[in-house]
């Protein structure tokens, strides 16, 4: 569960990374205030939650069972794991 999370959370914060590189590659000040203004961080939050909302709708396009798929949970068949898996 962890990694889902993890992934959101790098998702979102990528563009304020970005912009953090950008400032620190053009020599501005990473940590003054006058190179966050408020515009920008309104830009970056939305561009943030844009790139959010698209990786929500690529989970949910791409990691779904087939239609009528019957899900076996994980279990051990002659002592060896068999992860779980949809039929």
């Amino acid at each position: 569960m962890i990694r889902p999370v993890l992934t959101e959370v790098a998702l979102f914060l990528a563009p304020f990374v970005a912009y953090a590189v950008f400032l620190w590659a053009t020599r501005a000040g990473v940590l003054d205030a006058e190179s966050w203004p408020r515009s920008r961080l309104a830009w970056l939050t939305i561009s943030a939650l844009v790139l959010l909302l698209g990786s929500f709708f690529v989970l949910v396009q791409f990691r779904h069972s087939p239609p009528g798929s019957t899900y076996v949970p994980a279990h051990v068949d002659d002592g060896k794991f068999v992860p779980g898996e949809s039929k």
